[in-house]
């Protein structure tokens, strides 16, 4: 995974009226912590947050991070506020995260392939479209992947069904993921009557 690379500016003065002084030269405050290390208080270019989404291939966005004169630290935006009405970045979270420690992370869920119960007039519905994963940051999966060919009227895929090797998917709860319901007006039982009237024909 190539990782887009953040300058920062180590900020020297904090309070509101040296924050509006960032944001009117295109800059964002922000502050970077991680294990054995102190915070600290940085801004960075607005232009350049938004570059690392972009490029981004997952959800949650690693970059290669320079804080001041110090070497490049892998880290992850750990959270953006934004402005409400405006939707400016107001304020930035990196978290420097190790190599070969797992984090917790978000990734969309991808159905694969053409559910039997599609056939039938079934409806096919993704009832989590993104799952909490732990994995390693250089790891972070771009999708998981469901297969939903063999998925019939009434039938789902729930998250202790799913495995990605490598990546972790914490859960409390076995919830359903993915399901396939009948179609608008048509009762479970009255569909199950109308497959066994198809095969006895």
């Amino acid at each position: 995974m190539e990782l887009f690379e953040l300058k920062t500016n180590i900020r020297e003065t904090r309070g509101k009226n040296a924050a509006r002084v960032i944001r009117n030269e295109g800059r964002v405050p922000a502050v970077v912590y991680g294990d054995n290390m102190d915070a600290v208080a940085v801004d960075v270019l607005v232009a350049d947050v938004e570059e690392a989404f972009k490029q981004s291939e997952t959800i949650q966005v690693v970059v290669n991070l320079k804080v001041g004169d110090a070497e490049p630290k892998v880290a992850i935006i750990k959270d953006v506020q934004t402005d409400p009405t405006r939707g400016e970045f107001r304020h930035v979270d990196f978290q420097v995260v190790a190599l070969d420690k797992k984090i917790k992370a978000v990734a969309p869920v991808e159905t694969v392939g053409k559910a039997a119960g599609l056939e039938m007039g079934g409806i096919l519905q993704v009832i989590r479209r993104q799952l909490d994963v732990l994995c390693l940051p250089l790891s972070i999966p771009t999708s998981i992947k469901v297969d939903v060919t063999d998925l019939k009227i009434g039938k789902s895929i729930h998250v202790d069904e799913i495995k990605v090797d490598g990546i972790e998917i914490p859960h409390n709860v076995n919830f359903t993921v993915v399901t396939v319901v009948p179609p608008k007006g048509v009762t479970l039982g009255e569909e199950e009557e109308g497959e066994e009237g198809e095969e006895e024909a």
